[in-house]
């Protein structure tokens, strides 16, 4: 959808322009990784995301769900300042984000990629370096060896050489994950990675955002699959124009907040979801016990 830049007259219920995010106060408390006050973000006058407030602390895997509209992947493009805001602050690492955009890797929808671009696989995920190099310098050879190391991460390295546009979309999405690997970044924003890609994908996926949590990296992951969303991620925020609930999974994922969240869209596989998040949580609690 094309976003057209609004002015403070955007909506006669909106009152706050723009502000500049407070200055942190560094010895009270650690920087959060991504911290959001007040953001509203219009389309043509029409608020999409509206009053967000958010803080999301470091080290965690957030899920970011909600019904189709809700805003999720406009949270993101905000976030990385893709898209004008009305009102509101938002913050990355106690900064705005052009000050901190060297520590934020994204995965971006599949959707929203020319695939047609002619690139291999290993320019692409040299893209993911270009953020750290300076005005007008070329990739260095150490680059290129972290470009492949990123690819080998992904099982991508045979076809490093391999146009973009003849791979499959899990190949697709294993290249442009080795793009945000090469980043090298502290917070990680990914919209929609799971879909379109095989089962093998997936677990390779998710199994590469665990090892960048256990490294102290904070993933804030837009997703659709409530059936997953238990297992997947150890915070969730439901979202649908408005923050319905955020915390952590075993706290918000319940009926009561899916319902506030989706309305009468609820399906089958929400209950099939419950079901797995009940189980799992009750598992977790008799290991705790047992130990």
């Amino acid at each position: 959808m094309k976003t057209i830049r609004q002015s403070r007259s955007i909506d006669p219920t909106i009152d706050n322009p723009m502000q500049e995010p407070p200055q942190s106060n560094q010895s009270a408390k650690a920087i959060a990784p991504l911290e959001i006050h007040d953001l509203t973000v219009a389309y043509t006058k029409r608020p999409v995301l509206y009053g967000i407030d958010l803080e999301v602390p470091q080290g965690s895997i957030v899920g970011v769900i909600g019904p189709n509209g809700a805003g999720k992947s406009t949270l993101i493009k905000a976030v990385m300042g893709l898209l004008p805001v009305a009102s509101g602050w938002i913050k990355v690492f106690g900064k705005p984000f052009k000050k901190a955009v060297t520590r934020v890797g994204y995965v971006p929808q599949r959707e929203s990629v020319d695939w047609d671009f002619p690139v291999n696989a290993l320019d692409v995920v040299l893209m993911g370096r270009y953020g750290r190099l300076g005005p007008f310098k070329r990739p260095s050879k150490a680059d290129k060896e972290i470009a492949m190391a990123c690819l080998e991460k992904v099982k991508m390295e045979d076809y490093a050489k391999r146009q973009i546009s003849n791979l499959s979309g899990g190949q697709q999405q294993r290249v442009f994950l080795a793009r945000a690997l090469a980043q090298e970044s502290d917070l990680y924003l990914m919209d929609e990675p799971f879909v379109g890609v095989d089962a093998s994908t997936e677990a390779a996926i998710i199994d590469i955002l665990r090892e960048l949590q256990s490294q102290g990296k904070t993933l804030i992951v837009v997703h659709h699959d409530l059936t997953t969303a238990p297992e997947y991620f150890d915070r969730i925020l439901l979202l649908n124009m408005r923050v319905v609930a955020f915390g952590k999974t075993e706290d918000v994922f319940n009926f009561e907040n899916l319902q506030k969240a989706y309305g009468g869209r609820l399906s089958i596989l929400s209950e099939v979801a419950l079901t797995r998040a009940r189980k799992k949580f009750e598992g977790d609690t008799r290991e705790n016990v047992s130990e």
